[in-house]
């Protein structure tokens, strides 16, 4: 049951952070905005620690593999992709994204010696077909210039690099490092490291004063980062970083059905066949069986 909540607490807070995010673009640099993001999530992830006086000390190889799970899971992927979304529609994005699945798989079994799920793979790969069906209006209409093939590649780094974030945690998770207190250092190490690299790279420090930025950065923060965030690792520490994968695949759904409601959004045939062959996906990737294992490896 705790996973089964942990999965649709994930879905359901990132499929919301899409729309939270369009009010994170309008004045602040989006390294700016990444950094501010995370580092309120790192601060509220340290009174949550203090309070319940959960352990903050760890070796400096524990801190060396939580710095490397900041820099994977919430800076430069992030970044990356805000880049190419200039360029790309949401769409394109999405479908590129969903291939962290297949990352993870082959990631997993190259760094963490996982075995190779063919159930996973079929699911996977329906996913996949879904997700195309599902944004096929927009990716057809993409003209693939020069710009927008290097967008493209963006992309392709971030996905791969959210793939080696995932492939950290669920490390981390096995060396017995606590999620929330790997969290809080891992956001903190990346709201630095993107300050710094926002600070060499000339950026204009500023802040966005506006209602709609302000609660949109504290959403993010809370429910997106810290929320979803713990969710995400720990489910990735139960079930494995392959099907935990699976979440983030339906997450565009999660946010068109949001835009259906605030913005209009007209489901087509061929995104309601792309939302069965979603449906089917996650039943061979995520079913009861998998969802009440503990990984014990």
């Amino acid at each position: 049951m705790k996973n089964v909540i942990l999965y649709i607490a994930t879905i359901l807070i990132w499929g919301s952070t899409w729309f939270a995010i369009r009010f994170q673009l309008a004045k602040v640099d989006p390294m700016l905005s990444i950094a501010y993001r995370f580092f309120l999530a790192s601060v509220i992830l340290f009174i949550i620690c203090f309070l319940s006086r959960r352990r903050l000390k760890f070796s400096a190889r524990e801190h060396f593999f939580i710095f490397l799970q900041g820099i994977f899971s919430f800076s430069i992927g992030y970044w990356l992709v805000y880049l190419a979304e200039i360029q790309l529609t949401s769409g394109l994005v999405a479908v590129i994204c969903s291939s962290l699945i297949f990352m993870n798989i082959f990631n997993g079994a190259i760094f963490l010696k996982t075995k190779i799920n063919i159930m996973v793979l079929v699911g996977a790969s329906l996913g996949l077909c879904g997700i195309v069906l599902i944004f096929w209006p927009e990716i057809k209409s993409v003209s693939f210039s020069d710009k927008n093939f290097i967008a493209v590649l963006l992309v392709v780094g971030a996905t791969l690099i959210y793939s080696f974030g995932n492939i950290v945690a669920e490390y981390n998770i096995k060396m017995k490092i606590p999620v929330i207190q790997s969290n809080a250092y891992s956001m903190l190490y990346s709201a630095i490291f993107m300050a710094l690299l926002a600070f060499i790279s000339g950026k204009h420090f500023e802040f966005d004063t506006s209602a709609n930025y302000i609660f949109s950065l504290l959403y993010l923060s809370l429910f997106g980062s810290v929320i979803a965030f713990y969710c995400y690792f720990t489910l990735i520490g139960s079930i494995g970083s392959d099907k935990a994968a699976y979440g983030p695949v339906i997450i565009p759904v999660i946010a068109l059905s949001i835009s259906s409601l605030f913005e209009n959004y007209v489901w087509s045939k061929l995104a309601l066949i792309g939302i069965v062959l979603l449906i089917i996906g996650n039943s061979l990737v995520i079913n009861r069986k998998t969802l009440s294992y503990v990984r014990q490896n």
